[in-house]
């Protein structure tokens, strides 16, 4: 088997791992810890011996070692046993009684799991790292990589986070009804940052980090076949497939952006279209509408859109409106002052945007720039667009967006 098959096997099988021994310890460190160790040995053993008939049961025997050794603190023995694991395959196909009790009750843990790293007392960087570390099984050097920042820095963030759970009091057990919907929320809003960091990195030289963005929607997938019913989740989930969808066109051979208007619609990816479509079709009309159902309808008009001149930009700026009003924010407004250009011109987009390019906290945002060097560039105000363009690629740190924002600008 290959190491990219064994790695989707066991990057799939770690929240319940991590789930199993949480049950016997209750420490989220010790635990995640114990969990790393075991998906090492799996990445050591699995590629040339295959994997294990009972791949889960194989982690969290292996686990459950590694998490003795760490409470009883023996060196020697934390070396005798983990070698033992990774050496005596035939044994590892079989799962000992205690582990087969650690896999019960079935089922999917990654809802806990996933309410467990949204933990309230965390901020949400520490909530997406430790996610992405604990229910998407990546290794602090990805998390890192992914973020564009040193493994220490990401290792920082991630012990961090343990000790604040642990000093929380947090253990894996079921959410109450009461916070459920506030957990669920959370949880929501740490994927779609995760998704969000991947389609367009924040710094760096690359514009889009395929494989954060596709672990975004790896667990948003999990977390909608956990709660169907949960019609924001369906929202969420509708917004990254559709929004994803374009990720091919979104780069030119060269890696850099291409914006909405000139990308190639061949290249978007039609079958996550439908899908994505049909998610936010089914949940409008059947629960509250949600912030994210709106973005999720605003993307499909843009993806069923055959070319940019087909957007229906009347209907993206009711969509917007009605965003505006529910989960008022500076990104909403940013967007709603573009819509409104696109459908009624740009001076009526100049003037929605006024109050955002007035406010002191958005003086820094490349966006609003950007935004008001596109509509001053409609507008046949020429001179005033480059200034605007410049001061915006001088804000960025993604190093494609300042190319693209440069060019605009004429340097």
């Amino acid at each position: 088997m290959t190491p990219a098959r064994c790695e989707d096997v066991w990057r799939s099988q770690a929240p319940h791992v991590l789930a199993a021994l949480l049950r016997r310890s209750g420490d989220v460190g010790t635990c995640e810890d114990a969990v790393q160790e075991a998906l090492l040995a799996a990445a050591t053993q699995w590629p040339d011996q295959g994997v294990p008939d009972d791949p889960r049961a194989w982690l969290v025997r292996v686990a459950s070692r590694r998490l003795i050794d760490f409470e009883r603190g023996g060196a020697a023995r934390r070396r005798r046993e983990l070698a033992d694991a990774t050496r005596t395959p035939a044994d590892a196909h079989q799962a000992a009684p205690a582990d087969r009790e650690a896999l019960d009750p079935p089922g999917d843990d990654t809802l806990q799991m996933l309410l467990l790293c949204c933990h309230p007392a965390l901020s949400d960087a520490s909530r997406v790292a430790l996610t992405l570390r604990a229910v998407g099984g990546l290794s602090t050097a990805q998390v890192a990589a992914g973020f564009l920042v040193p493994e220490a820095t990401m290792a920082q963030r991630i012990t961090r986070a343990k000790a604040s759970l642990r000093a929380a009091g947090s253990r894996f057990q079921p959410a109450t009804p009461a916070d459920l919907a506030e957990r669920l929320h959370a949880v929501r809003h740490v994927l779609y940052l995760t998704f969000n960091e991947g389609y367009t990195a924040s710094s760096g030289t690359a514009l889009v980090d395929t494989g954060l963005a596709d672990e975004a929607i790896r667990l948003a997938e999990r977390l909608h076949d956990a709660v169907p019913d949960d019609t924001e989740t369906s929202g969420l989930l509708a917004l990254m497939l559709l929004t994803h969808a374009r990720a091919a066109a979104r780069t030119d051979d060269h890696g850099d952006l291409v914006p909405l208007a000139e990308q190639d619609r061949g290249r978007w990816d039609r079958s996550l279209v439908a899908r994505g479509t049909a998610l936010v079709e089914e949940a409008l009309p059947t629960g509250p509408v949600g912030p994210f159902q709106l973005q999720a309808a605003i993307a499909a008009v843009h993806d069923e859109a055959p070319t940019a001149d087909a957007t229906d930009w009347l209907q993206v700026t009711v969509l917007y409106r009605m965003l505006e009003r529910l989960a008022p924010s500076p990104s909403v407004s940013l967007n709603l002052a573009v819509a409104v250009g696109m459908a009624h011109g740009p001076r009526a987009g100049l003037d929605a945007l006024a109050p955002l390019l007035g406010r002191a906290d958005q003086q820094r945002n490349h966006r609003v720039h950007a935004a008001h060097a596109h509509l001053l560039e409609m507008a046949g105000a020429a001179t005033e667009a480059r200034v605007a363009y410049r001061l915006a690629a001088r804000l960025t740190r993604s190093i494609p967006e300042q190319r693209y924002l440069n060019r605009r600008a004429g340097c």
